[in-house]
Protein backbone atom coordinates (compact mmCIF):
# COMPACT_ATOMS: atom_id res chain seq x y z
CA UNK A 1 0.00 0.00 0.00
CA UNK A 2 1.29 3.51 -1.22
CA UNK A 3 0.09 7.21 0.11
CA UNK A 4 0.24 10.01 -1.05
CA UNK A 5 -0.48 13.82 -0.45
CA UNK A 6 -1.01 16.01 -3.06
CA UNK A 7 -0.40 19.67 -1.94
CA UNK A 8 -4.23 21.00 -2.03
CA UNK A 9 -4.67 18.29 0.34
CA UNK A 10 -5.73 15.70 -0.70
CA UNK A 11 -5.02 12.28 -0.04
CA UNK A 12 -4.21 9.38 -2.62
CA UNK A 13 -3.94 5.28 -1.30
CA UNK A 14 -2.99 2.93 -3.85
CA UNK A 15 -2.83 -1.05 -3.78
CA UNK A 16 -1.57 -2.85 -6.28
CA UNK A 17 -3.86 -5.55 -6.97
CA UNK A 18 -2.84 -8.15 -9.77
CA UNK A 19 -5.67 -9.26 -12.45
CA UNK A 20 -7.79 -7.01 -15.44
CA UNK A 21 -9.84 -4.74 -13.47
CA UNK A 22 -9.10 -1.69 -11.31
CA UNK A 23 -11.66 0.49 -9.29
CA UNK A 24 -11.13 3.93 -8.16
CA UNK A 25 -13.05 5.16 -5.37
CA UNK A 26 -13.12 8.61 -3.97
CA UNK A 27 -14.38 9.32 -0.03
CA UNK A 28 -15.73 12.43 0.94
CA UNK A 29 -15.45 12.62 4.87
CA UNK A 30 -19.02 14.17 5.49
CA UNK A 31 -22.28 12.25 5.98
CA UNK A 32 -25.51 12.97 7.75
CA UNK A 33 -24.01 12.78 11.09
CA UNK A 34 -22.08 16.26 10.01
CA UNK A 35 -25.24 17.76 9.07
CA UNK A 36 -27.24 20.73 10.83
CA UNK A 37 -30.53 20.41 11.93
CA UNK A 38 -31.35 22.44 9.01
CA UNK A 39 -29.27 20.20 6.74
CA UNK A 40 -30.88 16.92 7.15
CA UNK A 41 -30.61 15.13 4.06
CA UNK A 42 -28.63 16.81 2.55
CA UNK A 43 -25.31 14.82 2.25
CA UNK A 44 -27.30 12.22 0.75
CA UNK A 45 -28.77 14.66 -1.58
CA UNK A 46 -25.61 15.26 -3.01
CA UNK A 47 -24.63 11.63 -3.29
CA UNK A 48 -27.79 12.25 -5.86
CA UNK A 49 -27.13 15.28 -7.72
CA UNK A 50 -23.45 14.84 -8.51
CA UNK A 51 -24.70 12.34 -11.75
CA UNK A 52 -27.03 14.54 -13.45
CA UNK A 53 -24.74 16.32 -15.18
CA UNK A 54 -21.69 18.33 -15.52
CA UNK A 55 -20.36 21.08 -17.92
CA UNK A 56 -18.79 18.97 -19.71
CA UNK A 57 -21.14 15.84 -19.77
CA UNK A 58 -24.73 17.87 -19.58
CA UNK A 59 -26.81 14.60 -19.22
CA UNK A 60 -26.88 11.56 -16.76
CA UNK A 61 -27.10 9.18 -19.67
CA UNK A 62 -23.41 10.82 -20.90
CA UNK A 63 -21.92 10.22 -17.85
CA UNK A 64 -23.56 6.61 -17.22
CA UNK A 65 -22.99 5.69 -21.16
CA UNK A 66 -19.24 6.58 -20.96
CA UNK A 67 -18.57 4.09 -18.22
CA UNK A 68 -21.13 1.29 -19.39
CA UNK A 69 -20.16 1.30 -22.82
CA UNK A 70 -16.52 0.23 -21.80
CA UNK A 71 -18.53 -2.38 -19.78
CA UNK A 72 -17.43 -0.80 -16.40
CA UNK A 73 -19.74 0.18 -13.23
CA UNK A 74 -20.39 2.74 -10.92
CA UNK A 75 -21.74 3.97 -8.07
CA UNK A 76 -22.22 5.44 -4.91
CA UNK A 77 -23.39 5.64 -0.91
CA UNK A 78 -23.76 7.92 1.87
CA UNK A 79 -23.89 6.98 5.53
CA UNK A 80 -23.47 8.73 8.74
CA UNK A 81 -19.56 9.41 8.14
CA UNK A 82 -19.01 9.66 4.50
CA UNK A 83 -20.09 9.92 1.31
CA UNK A 84 -18.54 7.61 -1.47
CA UNK A 85 -18.04 7.46 -5.29
CA UNK A 86 -16.65 4.36 -7.13
CA UNK A 87 -15.80 3.34 -10.87
CA UNK A 88 -14.83 -0.24 -11.48
CA UNK A 89 -13.25 -0.77 -15.39
CA UNK A 90 -10.89 -2.99 -17.11
CA UNK A 91 -7.29 -1.79 -16.00
CA UNK A 92 -6.73 -0.33 -19.35
CA UNK A 93 -9.79 2.47 -18.84
CA UNK A 94 -8.19 3.45 -15.85
CA UNK A 95 -7.63 7.21 -16.78
CA UNK A 96 -11.42 7.14 -18.39
CA UNK A 97 -12.55 6.27 -14.48
CA UNK A 98 -10.26 8.98 -12.98
CA UNK A 99 -11.66 11.63 -15.40
CA UNK A 100 -15.07 10.91 -14.73
CA UNK A 101 -14.66 10.73 -11.43
CA UNK A 102 -12.86 14.29 -11.07
CA UNK A 103 -15.50 15.67 -13.28
CA UNK A 104 -18.46 14.55 -11.77
CA UNK A 105 -16.68 16.12 -8.06
CA UNK A 106 -15.24 19.14 -9.76
CA UNK A 107 -17.81 20.53 -12.09
CA UNK A 108 -20.86 19.49 -11.99
CA UNK A 109 -23.99 21.74 -12.86
CA UNK A 110 -26.37 21.70 -10.07
CA UNK A 111 -29.04 22.55 -12.31
CA UNK A 112 -32.32 24.02 -11.05
CA UNK A 113 -34.55 21.30 -12.77
CA UNK A 114 -31.46 18.85 -11.71
CA UNK A 115 -32.64 19.83 -7.86
CA UNK A 116 -36.26 19.73 -8.31
CA UNK A 117 -35.82 16.16 -10.23
CA UNK A 118 -33.83 14.67 -7.44
CA UNK A 119 -36.07 15.84 -4.72
CA UNK A 120 -38.40 13.94 -5.95
CA UNK A 121 -36.72 10.76 -6.70
CA UNK A 122 -35.18 11.17 -2.90
CA UNK A 123 -39.05 11.76 -1.01
CA UNK A 124 -39.88 8.31 -3.13
CA UNK A 125 -36.54 6.65 -2.07
CA UNK A 126 -37.73 7.75 1.42
CA UNK A 127 -41.04 6.44 1.42
CA UNK A 128 -39.85 3.09 0.03
CA UNK A 129 -37.76 2.46 2.99
CA UNK A 130 -40.86 3.29 5.28
CA UNK A 131 -43.15 0.75 3.07
CA UNK A 132 -40.48 -1.76 3.83
CA UNK A 133 -40.66 -2.94 7.54
CA UNK A 134 -36.89 -4.52 6.95
CA UNK A 135 -35.10 -1.71 6.03
CA UNK A 136 -37.56 0.50 8.44
CA UNK A 137 -36.46 -1.17 11.30
CA UNK A 138 -33.28 -0.06 11.50
CA UNK A 139 -34.15 3.21 10.99
CA UNK A 140 -36.01 2.73 14.27
CA UNK A 141 -33.57 0.98 16.15
CA UNK A 142 -31.08 3.97 16.23
CA UNK A 143 -33.33 6.75 16.06
CA UNK A 144 -34.63 4.71 19.67
CA UNK A 145 -31.25 3.43 20.71
CA UNK A 146 -29.21 6.92 20.94
CA UNK A 147 -30.54 9.81 22.25
CA UNK A 148 -28.00 12.44 21.73
CA UNK A 149 -25.24 11.46 18.99
CA UNK A 150 -25.95 12.61 15.69
CA UNK A 151 -26.39 8.49 14.00
CA UNK A 152 -29.80 8.36 15.52
CA UNK A 153 -30.94 10.54 12.49
CA UNK A 154 -31.38 8.89 9.32
CA UNK A 155 -28.81 9.58 6.35
CA UNK A 156 -31.97 10.00 4.05
CA UNK A 157 -32.74 13.20 5.91
CA UNK A 158 -36.38 14.87 6.56
CA UNK A 159 -38.90 15.14 4.33
CA UNK A 160 -40.03 18.21 4.93
CA UNK A 161 -36.49 20.22 4.62
CA UNK A 162 -35.71 17.91 1.34
CA UNK A 163 -38.93 19.61 -0.01
CA UNK A 164 -37.49 22.95 0.67
CA UNK A 165 -33.97 22.03 -0.69
CA UNK A 166 -32.71 24.74 -3.46
CA UNK A 167 -29.88 25.20 -5.47
CA UNK A 168 -27.97 28.00 -3.52
CA UNK A 169 -28.51 25.34 -0.15
CA UNK A 170 -26.83 22.61 -2.17
CA UNK A 171 -23.98 24.44 -3.22
CA UNK A 172 -23.78 26.06 -0.23
CA UNK A 173 -23.13 22.37 1.57
CA UNK A 174 -21.29 21.09 -1.71
CA UNK A 175 -18.98 24.00 -1.17
CA UNK A 176 -18.51 23.80 2.50
CA UNK A 177 -17.59 19.81 2.65
CA UNK A 178 -16.22 18.60 -1.24
CA UNK A 179 -12.74 20.25 -0.91
CA UNK A 180 -9.29 18.04 -0.99
CA UNK A 181 -8.35 18.28 2.15
CA UNK A 182 -11.72 16.55 3.02
CA UNK A 183 -11.60 13.24 0.58
CA UNK A 184 -9.45 10.51 0.00
CA UNK A 185 -8.89 8.45 -3.03
CA UNK A 186 -8.42 4.70 -2.83
CA UNK A 187 -7.05 3.04 -6.09
CA UNK A 188 -7.02 -0.80 -6.43
CA UNK A 189 -5.33 -2.51 -9.32
CA UNK A 190 -2.81 -3.72 -11.16
CA UNK A 191 -2.17 0.27 -13.04
CA UNK A 192 1.13 2.88 -14.12
CA UNK A 193 1.10 6.24 -13.68
CA UNK A 194 -2.07 5.85 -11.10
CA UNK A 195 -0.50 9.07 -8.85
CA UNK A 196 0.13 11.34 -11.99
CA UNK A 197 -3.55 10.96 -13.75
CA UNK A 198 -5.37 11.80 -10.36
CA UNK A 199 -2.72 15.13 -10.03
CA UNK A 200 -3.25 16.04 -13.36
CA UNK A 201 -7.46 15.55 -12.92
CA UNK A 202 -7.93 16.86 -9.26
CA UNK A 203 -6.73 20.24 -9.55
CA UNK A 204 -9.66 22.01 -7.48
CA UNK A 205 -8.30 24.50 -4.31
CA UNK A 206 -7.97 23.75 -0.70
CA UNK A 207 -10.74 24.50 1.76
CA UNK A 208 -11.54 25.30 5.17
CA UNK A 209 -12.68 21.64 7.22
CA UNK A 210 -15.04 22.29 10.12
CA UNK A 211 -16.53 19.44 11.84
CA UNK A 212 -19.32 19.67 13.92
CA UNK A 213 -18.75 18.60 17.81
CA UNK A 214 -21.28 15.60 19.15
CA UNK A 215 -22.99 15.37 22.17
CA UNK A 216 -21.64 12.78 24.83
CA UNK A 217 -24.25 9.88 24.40
CA UNK A 218 -25.41 8.65 27.51
CA UNK A 219 -25.21 5.47 29.20
CA UNK A 220 -27.89 3.42 28.56
CA UNK A 221 -29.47 2.66 32.73
CA UNK A 222 -32.53 0.59 31.62
CA UNK A 223 -34.30 -1.63 29.04
CA UNK A 224 -36.33 0.03 26.67
CA UNK A 225 -39.14 -1.06 23.86
CA UNK A 226 -40.24 0.77 20.87
CA UNK A 227 -43.89 -0.16 19.03
CA UNK A 228 -44.96 0.60 15.82
CA UNK A 229 -47.82 -1.40 14.15
CA UNK A 230 -48.41 -2.02 10.37
CA UNK A 231 -50.71 -3.99 8.70
CA UNK A 232 -48.61 -7.00 7.86
CA UNK A 233 -48.49 -10.30 8.05
CA UNK A 234 -44.57 -10.75 10.12
CA UNK A 235 -44.01 -8.57 13.07
CA UNK A 236 -40.11 -7.61 12.87
CA UNK A 237 -37.97 -7.02 15.83
CA UNK A 238 -34.72 -5.88 16.42
CA UNK A 239 -32.96 -5.91 20.42
CA UNK A 240 -29.96 -3.17 20.19
CA UNK A 241 -27.06 -2.55 22.46
CA UNK A 242 -24.89 0.45 22.66
CA UNK A 243 -21.16 -0.66 22.02
CA UNK A 244 -17.71 1.44 21.11
CA UNK A 245 -16.61 2.77 17.83
CA UNK A 246 -14.05 0.80 15.50
CA UNK A 247 -11.20 2.27 16.66
CA UNK A 248 -11.68 0.79 20.13
CA UNK A 249 -9.99 -2.52 21.40
CA UNK A 250 -13.23 -4.10 22.15
CA UNK A 251 -14.32 -3.70 18.51
CA UNK A 252 -12.25 -7.19 17.80
CA UNK A 253 -14.16 -9.04 20.46
CA UNK A 254 -17.51 -7.65 19.50
CA UNK A 255 -16.29 -8.92 15.80
CA UNK A 256 -16.07 -12.45 16.98
CA UNK A 257 -18.76 -12.14 19.22
CA UNK A 258 -20.87 -11.62 15.88
CA UNK A 259 -19.27 -14.66 14.57
CA UNK A 260 -20.53 -16.35 16.92
CA UNK A 261 -24.06 -15.49 17.32
CA UNK A 262 -24.58 -14.84 13.67
CA UNK A 263 -22.84 -16.81 11.02
CA UNK A 264 -25.26 -18.14 8.47
CA UNK A 265 -27.09 -21.31 9.67
CA UNK A 266 -25.25 -22.52 12.15
CA UNK A 267 -25.03 -19.12 14.30
CA UNK A 268 -26.39 -19.88 17.59
CA UNK A 269 -29.37 -17.60 16.74
CA UNK A 270 -29.97 -18.84 14.23
CA UNK A 271 -30.03 -22.25 15.52
CA UNK A 272 -31.80 -21.58 18.85
CA UNK A 273 -34.84 -19.34 16.94
CA UNK A 274 -34.98 -21.45 13.90
CA UNK A 275 -33.77 -24.53 14.04
CA UNK A 276 -35.13 -25.89 17.52
CA UNK A 277 -37.84 -23.47 18.14
CA UNK A 278 -39.08 -22.93 14.41
CA UNK A 279 -40.08 -19.18 15.63
CA UNK A 280 -38.52 -17.38 12.72
CA UNK A 281 -37.91 -17.45 8.87
CA UNK A 282 -35.03 -14.21 8.79
CA UNK A 283 -32.89 -14.63 11.62
CA UNK A 284 -29.08 -12.75 12.25
CA UNK A 285 -27.22 -10.32 13.73
CA UNK A 286 -24.94 -7.27 12.99
CA UNK A 287 -22.75 -5.75 14.48
CA UNK A 288 -22.01 -1.87 13.34
CA UNK A 289 -18.40 -0.45 14.56
CA UNK A 290 -18.26 3.68 12.76
CA UNK A 291 -15.57 6.29 13.37
CA UNK A 292 -17.91 7.80 16.17
CA UNK A 293 -19.92 5.73 17.33
CA UNK A 294 -20.96 1.89 17.72
CA UNK A 295 -24.07 -1.15 18.59
CA UNK A 296 -24.81 -4.40 18.15
CA UNK A 297 -27.77 -5.57 17.20
CA UNK A 298 -30.38 -9.24 16.78
CA UNK A 299 -32.79 -9.45 14.50
CA UNK A 300 -35.26 -11.78 14.00
CA UNK A 301 -39.07 -11.74 11.87
CA UNK A 302 -41.52 -13.44 14.27
CA UNK A 303 -45.60 -13.99 15.36
CA UNK A 304 -46.28 -10.77 17.73
CA UNK A 305 -47.51 -13.71 20.16
CA UNK A 306 -43.64 -14.40 20.39
CA UNK A 307 -42.23 -10.98 20.97
CA UNK A 308 -41.77 -11.38 24.72
CA UNK A 309 -40.08 -14.90 24.19
CA UNK A 310 -37.55 -14.05 21.27
CA UNK A 311 -36.64 -11.02 24.03
CA UNK A 312 -35.40 -14.12 26.18
CA UNK A 313 -34.47 -15.72 23.92
CA UNK A 314 -31.82 -13.20 22.62
CA UNK A 315 -30.89 -11.96 26.04
CA UNK A 316 -30.09 -16.20 27.49
CA UNK A 317 -27.40 -16.78 24.32
CA UNK A 318 -26.53 -13.75 24.90
CA UNK A 319 -25.09 -14.58 28.32
CA UNK A 320 -23.97 -17.78 27.52
CA UNK A 321 -21.02 -16.40 25.56
CA UNK A 322 -19.53 -15.91 28.73
CA UNK A 323 -19.35 -19.56 29.14
CA UNK A 324 -17.92 -20.10 25.70
CA UNK A 325 -15.37 -22.82 25.28
CA UNK A 326 -11.74 -22.05 23.53
CA UNK A 327 -13.07 -24.05 20.29
CA UNK A 328 -15.90 -22.34 19.76
CA UNK A 329 -14.00 -19.06 20.46
CA UNK A 330 -11.40 -20.46 17.69
CA UNK A 331 -14.51 -21.62 15.32
CA UNK A 332 -15.99 -17.87 15.15
CA UNK A 333 -12.37 -16.43 14.60
CA UNK A 334 -11.52 -18.64 11.81
CA UNK A 335 -15.20 -17.79 10.40
CA UNK A 336 -14.13 -13.91 10.75
CA UNK A 337 -11.07 -14.66 8.68
CA UNK A 338 -12.92 -16.59 6.04
CA UNK A 339 -15.49 -14.09 5.61
CA UNK A 340 -13.12 -10.89 5.81
CA UNK A 341 -10.79 -12.12 3.32
CA UNK A 342 -12.90 -13.46 0.78
CA UNK A 343 -14.92 -10.15 0.52
CA UNK A 344 -11.18 -8.50 -0.03
CA UNK A 345 -11.15 -10.95 -3.34
CA UNK A 346 -13.23 -7.69 -4.57
CA UNK A 347 -11.32 -4.87 -5.67
CA UNK A 348 -14.28 -2.29 -4.88
CA UNK A 349 -14.25 -3.89 -1.45
CA UNK A 350 -10.97 -3.38 -1.35
CA UNK A 351 -11.05 -0.18 -2.20
CA UNK A 352 -13.89 0.58 -0.01
CA UNK A 353 -12.14 -1.07 3.26
CA UNK A 354 -8.97 1.63 2.96
CA UNK A 355 -10.97 4.61 3.10
CA UNK A 356 -12.83 3.07 5.77
CA UNK A 357 -9.64 2.52 8.20
CA UNK A 358 -8.26 5.81 6.71
CA UNK A 359 -10.83 7.54 8.09
CA UNK A 360 -11.00 5.49 11.57
CA UNK A 361 -6.95 6.22 11.84
CA UNK A 362 -5.18 4.97 9.31
CA UNK A 363 -5.52 2.59 6.37
CA UNK A 364 -2.41 0.46 7.76
CA UNK A 365 -4.56 -0.70 10.46
CA UNK A 366 -6.73 -2.82 7.67
CA UNK A 367 -4.02 -4.85 7.44
CA UNK A 368 -4.02 -5.59 11.23
CA UNK A 369 -7.20 -6.53 11.71
CA UNK A 370 -6.87 -10.08 11.41
CA UNK A 371 -4.26 -10.31 13.58
CA UNK A 372 -6.13 -7.88 16.60
CA UNK A 373 -9.04 -10.82 15.62
CA UNK A 374 -7.00 -13.63 16.38
CA UNK A 375 -5.96 -12.23 20.00
CA UNK A 376 -9.10 -12.38 21.31
CA UNK A 377 -9.60 -14.31 24.48
CA UNK A 378 -12.46 -15.92 26.40
CA UNK A 379 -12.02 -13.09 28.98
CA UNK A 380 -11.93 -10.77 26.46
CA UNK A 381 -15.22 -12.28 25.84
CA UNK A 382 -17.00 -12.26 28.56
CA UNK A 383 -15.72 -9.01 29.54
CA UNK A 384 -17.45 -7.11 26.28
CA UNK A 385 -20.80 -9.02 27.30
CA UNK A 386 -20.47 -7.94 31.33
CA UNK A 387 -19.98 -4.34 29.80
CA UNK A 388 -21.74 -3.66 26.59
CA UNK A 389 -24.57 -6.13 27.29
CA UNK A 390 -26.57 -5.27 30.52
CA UNK A 391 -29.20 -3.12 28.86
CA UNK A 392 -31.23 -3.26 25.87
CA UNK A 393 -33.48 -1.52 23.37
CA UNK A 394 -35.93 -3.57 21.35
CA UNK A 395 -37.85 -1.87 18.30
CA UNK A 396 -41.09 -3.70 17.69
CA UNK A 397 -42.71 -3.29 14.05
CA UNK A 398 -45.92 -5.14 14.91
CA UNK A 399 -47.82 -7.09 12.41
CA UNK A 400 -51.27 -8.56 12.55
Amino acid sequence: MYKYSMDNGLKVIHKKKPGNVVVVQVMVKVGSNDELPTERGISHFLEHILFEGTSNRSTNKEISNEIERIGGDFNAYTSNERTCFYIRVLKKHYTKAVEILADILQNSLFKHEHVKKEINIVLKEIDMVHDEPGYYQWILLQKSLFQKHPCKNPTYGDKEIIKKLTREKVMTYYKKHYVPNNMVISVVGDVKDWKQEICRRFTFSKGRVAKLQYQKEPIQKSNSIVKKRRKIANTYTVLGFKTVPRDHPDAYALEVLNGILGRGQSGRMFTEIRSKRALAYDVGTQNVGEVSFGFFAIYATIDKKNVNLIRKLIVEEVQKIKRISKSDLKEAKDFVEGRYLLELDDAQKVADQILFWEQVEDADLMQQFLKNIKKVTVSDMKRVIEKYFNKHTIVVIEGK
